[in-house]
C-alpha cells in the first residue's frame, strides 16, 4: 500500500497563505455588515422595551378609570345615606339621636368632598399618563420603522453575501484539515492576537506585510528559498515571499469567482 507523501514546506506556505486568503475575505464580507446585526439587535431590545411600556400605561389607566369607578360609587352610597339620614331626623325623640345623625350626616360629605378630590387627582393623572402614551407611541412608531429600515439593510447584505460566507467557511475547514495541526494552532493563535486577522503574509518592499519594519537581506533569500516556515520576529506573522503570494493570490481569485 502507498504511503501518504508528507507535504513541502513550499506547500504548506502556499496552503496557509490560501487559508489566509480564505479566512480574509469572510473578514471582509463580516466588515461590510459592520454594526448592523448589533444595531438591529439594539432595536429590537428598544422596541420590545417600548411596547411592554405601552402596556403598563395603559394597564395604569384601567386601574385608575376602575378606582374613579369606585369613588363614584362610594359618592352615591354617600348621598344615599345622606339621604337616609335626613329622613331618620325627623322621626327622632331626642337631640343626642339629632346630633349624632348629624354627625353621620357630616361624615359622609367628607367622603364625598375626599372622593371628588380623588376623583380630581385621578383624572390628573390620567391626562398625564395619556401624554406619555402619546409621546411613547410616536417613539415606538419611529423606531419600528427605524427597526425595518435596518432590517431591510441587514437582509439585503445577508442576501448577497451569505451564500459566499457560508461557502468561504467550509473552504476554509477544507483547508484547516489538509494543514497539519500544529500550524493550524499557530495561524490562528497568531490571527487571533492581531487586529487585521492576518497571520500570513508576504514581503511588501522588503517589510513584513503591514509592517514598518525592515526584514533583513539574508532573511528574504531564505524566505524566497522556502525551505522552512519563518515568522516575523517583530509581529510573528508567518511570512511567504512575494512571488508565491501573487500566486496563490491569482488561484483564490478564481475560485472565489465561483462561489
Amino acid at each position: 500500500m502507498a504511503t501518504k507523501t508528507e507535504a513541502t514546506v513550499e506547500e504548506k506556505l502556499r496552503a496557509l497563505y490560501d487559508l489566509q486568503l480564505i479566512d480574509s475575505r469572510v473578514d471582509e464580507i463580516r466588515n461590510v455588515r459592520g454594526e448592523l446585526p448589533l444595531e438591529v439587535e439594539d432595536l429590537e431590545d428598544e422596541v420590545l422595551g417600548l411596547k411592554t411600556r405601552m402596556d403598563k400605561l395603559k394597564t395604569d389607566l384601567e386601574t385608575i378609570n376602575y378606582e374613579i369607578g369606585a369613588k363614584k360609587n362610594l359618592i352615591d352610597e354617600a348621598k344615599t345615606l345622606i339621604k337616609k339620614y335626613a329622613e331618620q331626623q325627623k322621626n327622632v325623640r331626642n337631640s343626642r339621636e339629632f346630633n349624632s345623625l348629624t354627625k353621620e350626616v357630616e361624615f359622609q360629605e367628607l367622603e364625598i368632598q375626599l372622593a371628588e378630590k380623588n376623583i380630581k387627582e385621578f383624572k390628573a393623572q390620567i391626562d398625564q399618563k395619556k401624554e406619555v402614551i402619546a409621546s411613547t407611541k410616536e417613539r415606538l412608531s419611529e423606531r419600528e420603522s427605524h427597526l425595518k429600515h435596518k432590517k431591510g439593510e441587514l437582509n439585503a447584505i445577508l442576501a448577497e453575501t451569505e451564500k459566499e460566507e457560508k461557502a468561504l467557511l467550509k473552504k476554509s475547514e477544507e483547508y484547516q484539515s489538509q494543514i497539519e495541526e500544529r500550524l493550524v494552532k499557530a495561524y490562528n493563535r497568531i490571527r487571533n492576537n492581531v487586529k487585521n486577522g492576518l497571520a500570513v503574509v508576504p514581503i511588501e518592499r522588503g517589510a513584513s506585510g503591514g509592517s514598518f519594519f525592515t526584514i533583513p537581506p539574508q532573511v528574504q533569500v531564505e524566505i524566497a528559498s522556502r525551505k522552512k516556515i519563518i515568522s516575523d520576529e517583530h509581529s510573528g506573522r508567518i511570512l511567504v515571499d512575494p512571488v508565491l503570494a501573487e500566486e496563490e493570490q491569482e488561484k483564490m481569485q478564481k475560485l472565489f469567482s465561483k462561489l
